[in-house]
């Protein structure tokens, strides 16, 4: 059995643009809307390997909302990304329209890590 996660967000192909940077990742199968301007569905692999789905929301969602109350149901981790260079990397592009819960700091489990809640209003815990 294979399970990685799937957001809805607005502006899908942006998100999608924006988290094949932060992780390395690249797109891997993607379906288009009728309009052909967001997606309908769309995964993200790195190294061959899913790490997430997106699709287009079907409403609006208020982000700035989200990030004025810091308020999350669910936090995406990225893990072992393998340096402190790709972890900070990651963190300077999520945080572009976003807000920083936790600039990077070490934890008794992890000697790099952050948390962020993106300009689409995903929460990501990314770590080396």
């Amino acid at each position: 059995m294979k399970n990685y996660a799937q957001v809805y967000v607005n502006h899908s192909l942006e998100a999608a643009q924006a988290y094949c940077d932060a992780f390395g990742a690249e797109v891997t199968f993607a379906i288009m809307n009728e309009d052909g301007t967001a997606y309908a569905h769309c995964e993200l692999s790195v190294q061959g390997e899913g790490m997430l789905a997106l699709a287009e929301a079907s409403g609006p969602c208020d982000v700035q909302q989200i990030h004025r109350m810091r308020w999350s149901t669910m936090t995406f981790n990225a893990f072992e990304l393998g340096s402190e260079a790709r972890v900070r990397h990651a963190l300077d592009v999520l945080r572009q329209g976003g807000v920083v819960l936790e600039e990077i700091h070490a934890l008794p489990w992890s000697s790099c890590c952050a948390t962020v809640i993106d300009r689409w209003g995903v929460c990501w815990w990314i770590a080396i």
